[in-house]
């Protein structure tokens, strides 16, 4: 969904040429004072108020000049400033009314040559299947700590074309995204993000950055597509459908966790023995292809079965 509240006019004095266009802790505060934002704690909202972190998080996304960038999220514009600096366009999703009447306007008066390669979605993200102008390459984005993971797997699903992603979430839901099979934070995100892409650590991110600073540290990981998924045949959602039964009841063995999603302990151990899976393993020591086995032998049926 594109459109929404009329673009305000921009409501802070800006000096031309400016020096830098990017938001400096000045700039922020003085944004939101003008704008009557009060960043909340139910949309997670903590704004980037240091440019050089901005511009680091550009730089470890790799972003080229011949990008497409889809940025969730975008606040104030701190981090859609740095973006158009380096990309061929940016698309920003921005849910809250205010701000996203108000980014429009501060792109055009910060950085007036760029202005017509940004796009708004004034929208929820977990609503947006479809974005205005060329398909997105790249995701990178300083995702709302309270939706950072549903959002994220949202944007690969939909998005196929997003070939890298670079997103800076709370330093916990990093490690969960990025852990490896036997880790103790290895769970649901982990296999799910890596059905996608490749998936890793890319640097911390500390809380002074922030206004207002978090409780938390953050994290940035970065998600590379995968050529293809993993190969198997049962679909996404039939794999996921074991991801999340297996981590329901993380603690006991997957021939016990799987049981009501197989229909019965003994059909959850036929198909894992067909995939090669120990029945007394359990769902944290295993890879997505794993799991990818295990959903594809559950369809398979006996001759005469219906």
């Amino acid at each position: 969904m594109t459109g929404g509240p009329s673009p305000a006019p921009y409501p802070c004095p800006v000096t031309s040429p400016t020096p830098d266009a990017l938001l400096g802790p000045a700039d922020v505060r003085e944004l939101a004072a003008a704008l009557g934002v009060r960043p909340t704690k139910q949309r997670g909202q903590n704004f980037v108020i240091d440019a050089n972190t901005v511009r680091r998080i550009v730089r470890t996304a790799g972003v080229r000049p011949d990008d497409v960038v889809v940025e969730v999220g975008p606040g104030l514009g701190s981090l859609t400033l740095a973006l158009l600096e380096a990309a061929d366009r940016v698309t920003a999703v921005e849910i809250d009314d205010v701000l996203a009447a108000a980014l429009p306007a501060t792109v055009a008066a910060r950085m007036p040559g760029r202005a017509e390669r940004f796009a708004l979605v004034h929208s929820d993200a977990m609503h947006v299947t479809e974005l205005p102008g060329p398909a997105p390459t790249a995701l990178v984005a300083n995702l709302p700590y309270n939706v950072a993971v549903p959002v994220l797997l949202h944007m690969l699903e939909h998005f196929p074309t997003i070939e890298r992603t670079l997103v800076m979430v709370q330093a916990e839901v990093a490690d969960r995204l990025a852990a490896a099979p036997g880790s103790k934070v290895y769970g649901v995100p982990s296999v799910k993000a890596n059905w996608y892409a490749e998936v890793k650590r890319a640097g911390s991110i500390g809380r002074n950055v922030f206004w207002p600073a978090p409780n938390v540290d953050s994290g940035l990981v970065s998600l590379v597509r995968r050529a293809e998924p993993p190969k198997t045949g049962a679909s996404r959602r039939e794999v996921f459908a074991v991801v999340d039964a297996a981590f329901a009841q993380r603690r006991k063995t997957l021939r016990a966790a799987l049981a009501g999603w197989a229909g019965s302990a003994a059909a959850a151990e036929a198909a894992l023995v067909a995939a090669g899976v120990s029945p007394q393993a359990r769902g944290e020591s295993l890879t997505v292809e794993e799991f990818a086995r295990i959903a594809e032998h559950a369809q398979k049926k006996e001759p005469g079965q219906q």
